[in-house]
C-alpha cells in the first residue's frame, strides 16, 4: 500500500482540481458582456444557415457572485448536466451570473441582460433575431419582467416557475413551466398572458402554454429543462417583430 504525505496528497487535490477546471474550460466558454461574467456554451457542429440561435439563461436564488461561475450556473437550466444536450446542440446558449448579493433584482439588469444576448450572437456565430429568454425562481420573474419590457427584444420567453404572480403580458410567445409557486397563481396566468394548457405531445402547441406536472420547485426545472420537446417549440418562434 502506497502512504502518501500531506503534501502529496495536497499536490493530488491541486491537480484533480486544474483538470477539473481545464474540462469545464473546454466544454464551457467565460466571457464578460455587459459588466456581467456569463458561461457560454456553442454548439460543435458549423452555424446554420444565419447562425445558431441564442437562448439567454437567468439564474436563481444562491447562484450570484461571489459563487463559483460554472458550478452556479450549471446547478440548474438548459447547462445542468442533467438537461441533457438539446439546448447545447442547437442553441448558443448563454447565462450571465449577478453581482453580490443577487436576488429577485433582474429587472434592473434588463438592458445588460438584452445586450448580453446581442453580444453572443455577434461572437458566436449566433442568428440575431431569435433570441430567447428563459429562466429559473427568481430568474422566471426576472423573464417575466424583462419581457414585458422589452416587447421586441425577444423571440419567445420560457419562465421556469416564478416566484411572482404576472402583472402585466406583452404580445410574446411564452411557455410557463409551472412548479409550486407559479402552480397558485395559475388564474392570473390565463387572466393577464392568456396561456393555454399543454396539449397532447400528437398535437402542435399553441402561442401561449402552461404546463404544470405537479412537481416540486427544483424538479420542475429539471423536467422543463430537459423537455424537448420545449426546445423545438421555441424554434417555431423566429421573429422578434
Amino acid at each position: 500500500m502506497v502512504v502518501l504525505s500531506h503534501l502529496q496528497e495536497d499536490k493530488c487535490f491541486i491537480i484533480a482540481a486544474l483538470l477539473i477546471w481545464m474540462e469545464d474550460t473546454v466544454k464551457y466558454k467565460v466571457r464578460e458582456y455587459r459588466s456581467l461574467n456569463c458561461l457560454i456554451s456553442v454548439p460543435p457542429d458549423e452555424p446554420r444557415e444565419g447562425g445558431w440561435p441564442v437562448l439567454v439563461f437567468l439564474h436563481g436564488s444562491g447562484e450570484a457572485a461571489p459563487q463559483e461561475l460554472c458550478a452556479a450556473l450549471t446547478a440548474h437550466g438548459p447547462l445542468c448536466e442533467s438537461s441533457g444536450s438539446a439546448a447545447t446542440q442547437r442553441f448558443v446558449v448563454v447565462a450571465p451570473q449577478l453581482p453580490e448579493p443577487g436576488g429577485d433584482v433582474w429587472e434592473s439588469q434588463a438592458e445588460a441582460v438584452k445586450g448580453i444576448g446581442l453580444d453572443a450572437a455577434h461572437e458566436f456565430g449566433g442568428n440575431r433575431a431569435p433570441i430567447y429568454l428563459t429562466g429559473f425562481s427568481y430568474g422566471g420573474d426576472g423573464v417575466l419582467d424583462i419581457g414585458v419590457r422589452q416587447r421586441d427584444a425577444w423571440a419567445a420567453l420560457w419562465p421556469v416557475d416564478p416566484t411572482r404572480s404576472p402583472v402585466a403580458s406583452a404580445d410574446r410567445p411564452i411557455w410557463v413551466s409551472a412548479g409550486p409557486y407559479s402552480r397558485e397563481n395559475k388564474a392570473t396566468f390565463r387572466r393577464v398572458w392568456g396561456v393555454q394548457d399543454r396539449v397532447p405531445k400528437s398535437a402542435p402547441p399553441p402561442r401561449r402554454v402552461y404546463e404544470d406536472a405537479g412537481l416540486n420547485h427544483v424538479d420542475t426545472a429539471a423536467a422543463a429543462y430537459r423537455d424537448d420537446d420545449i426546445y423545438s417549440w421555441l424554434l417555431t418562434h423566429r421573429s422578434r417583430t
